[in-house]
């Protein structure tokens, strides 16, 4: 069900040696609409680094829930009392009836 842990960094270089060296994961340059920043590509769960920026997404970390229609779950946030933050075809950041920021994914496949 999570596709993507992401966590925002002030020196990139920094958290991509932390994360590496805590879990032994290989985080790499992200690929064509992945964002900026790296992340790990093992095919499960991924964790993804990106710099920190304004933005919801980019103060705090977010986990990203994998979902088969991404248009449909963004329909069904506000009639459950949410919010879509940052809409898109991929990924999208929103906040759920309690106000946490959450991430959707576009499952893959």
């Amino acid at each position: 069900m999570i596709d993507l842990v992401e966590f925002p960094a002030d020196d990139l270089d920094r958290a991509r040696r932390f994360w590496q060296g805590l879990l032994g994961v290989k985080l790499e340059a992200r690929r064509d609409g992945e964002g900026t920043g790296v992340q790990t590509h093992s095919g499960g769960a991924e964790l993804g680094v990106h710099p920190r920026g304004p933005g919801p997404g980019d103060r705090v970390s977010l986990p990203y829930f994998s979902v088969p229609d991404l248009a449909a779950a963004l329909e069904r946030i506000s009639e459950l009392g949410g919010e879509v933050i940052h809409p898109g075809e991929r990924y999208a950041i929103c906040r759920d009836s309690e106000g946490s920021p959450f991430g959707l994914a576009r499952s893959h496949g």
